[in-house]
């Protein structure tokens, strides 16, 4: 029996973030990047999809989040735009896209909706980012941010370490929260945070969290598409699980396929398509070819 039961119906909205915070109903979120993902996530009735930077390592190939551009991060949520109508759309801004100007990250993310097909952008720093964040919700562009551990500030964290495990960096993390909040987030991503702390700043906050290695204190919870189903080892965190191990499942077709083809078991008849033997025979004429098949 099909576990799928529970799929929006109706387009999920920030006023729909609001009222799950409000009700205290849990907010589920997906990163993925391409068209077949997303309509695979929409179809398991997930609230938003997250088009995160964090395809410059899984699809893209590369060691870090950094060296993605706008265009790339742009052509990646197009195909989920097309993929899904039904969760929020949220594209992640690419390192050095916003933090140059407020001109600049305006106009980058109003891109993202523009020409992207997303309906939000997501920004990572705290305090120091708050009047950018502010001067872009003042162009009308909904912002999510991200503290905690942002993988864009690898070099300066030191690599993928957890913050705020010490009272003095759990407070930094509550002032850049409240911050954000104040810049008009309409919701934030905690990432790599000790789950007593993310709880309290979720209590603190009118608007809802978003977890990822924050416990279940947040007001929801986002995993990257491919960790999830056990189609990306390079990186494997403490705080994924996978719900499925589909790459052994994927090598294990593939390599199904190449013996059957190196047999002569593939294509069989149901895979080829016929041809009336009369318009045959005028073809084997037509090319001088019917003795051939005598």
């Amino acid at each position: 029996m099909s576990k799928v039961t529970a799929v929006n119906k109706s387009k999920v909205t920030v006023q729909t973030w609001r009222s799950r915070k409000q009700r205290g109903m849990p907010i589920t979120v997906m990163t993925a990047y391409d068209y077949t993902s997303a309509r695979f996530v929409e179809k398991a009735g997930l609230d938003a999809i997250l088009v995160g930077d964090s395809l410059n390592m899984v699809m893209l190939g590369r060691e870090q989040t950094n060296s993605i551009s706008m265009d790339e991060m742009i052509h990646h949520c197009k195909a989920v735009a097309r993929g899904a109508r039904l969760p929020f759309l949220i594209g992640d801004m690419p390192f050095l896209s916003f933090q140059i100007s407020r001109k600049e990250a305006i106009r980058n993310a109003g891109r993202f909706l523009q020409e992207g097909g997303m309906e939000a952008v997501k920004l990572e720093g705290g305090v120091e980012m708050a009047p950018t964040i502010r001067a872009v919700v003042a162009a009308g562009i909904p912002v999510m941010g991200h503290i905690g551990l942002t993988p864009q500030s690898l070099s300066q964290l030191g690599g993928y370490r957890v913050q705020g495990k010490t009272a003095v960096a759990a407070q930094k993390l509550l002032a850049d929260a409240l911050a954000l909040q104040e810049a008009g987030c309409f919701s934030m991503v905690l990432e790599s945070v000790p789950e007593p702390v993310a709880t309290y700043i979720s209590q603190q906050l009118e608007i809802p969290t978003i977890g990822i290695g924050a416990g279940k204190g947040c007001d929801g919870q986002v995993l990257v598409f491919h960790d999830a189903l056990g189609m990306f080892d390079d990186i494997l965190p403490r705080f994924v699980r996978r719900y499925a191990n589909l790459s052994d499942t994927i090598v294990e077709a593939i390599a199904t396929y190449r013996d059957e083809v190196r047999a002569g078991e593939f294509p069989a008849e149901e895979h080829t398509y016929p041809m009336e033997e009369g318009e045959w025979l005028a073809f084997l004429a037509a090319v001088g070819a019917v003795g051939e098949t005598e």
